[in-house]
């Protein structure tokens, strides 16, 4: 079992909808990865790496995803990560991308 988080921890997590615009290869990465550019409406586009390689790039094209929003940017080797996109992590490591009901709009916070 993990540790029990306070109502409050929960709120200070910014979970956004977006839709990827973008999906660049990443060959500087240290795992398997692409770049992602990611619009979030009115909040504006902001880039990411993210280990989804299991994903043809065809397959996240234009895919609706869930992200951290409120990360401090990070430089992960010539990109800086601005968010952190979420899925279920399977036994193998295989990361499940979440999905947003289709009619959610772009930027709208998971709460």
């Amino acid at each position: 079992m993990t540790d029990t988080i306070e109502w409050n921890d929960f709120t200070k997590v910014e979970m956004r909808v977006g839709m990827i615009l973008e999906v660049l290869d990443f060959p500087e990465a240290r795992k398997p990865a692409y770049i992602l550019t990611i619009d979030f409406g009115p909040l504006g586009i902001r880039k990411t790496s993210a280990q989804v390689t299991n994903y043809t790039k065809k397959e996240l094209l234009k895919r609706e995803i869930v992200a951290v929003f409120n990360f401090p940017p990070k430089q992960i080797g010539p990109i800086m990560s601005e968010l952190l996109v979420l899925g279920g992590v399977e036994q193998d490591g295989t990361v499940r991308l979440l999905k947003p009901d289709p009619s959610c709009q772009l930027g709208s916070r998971i709460g």
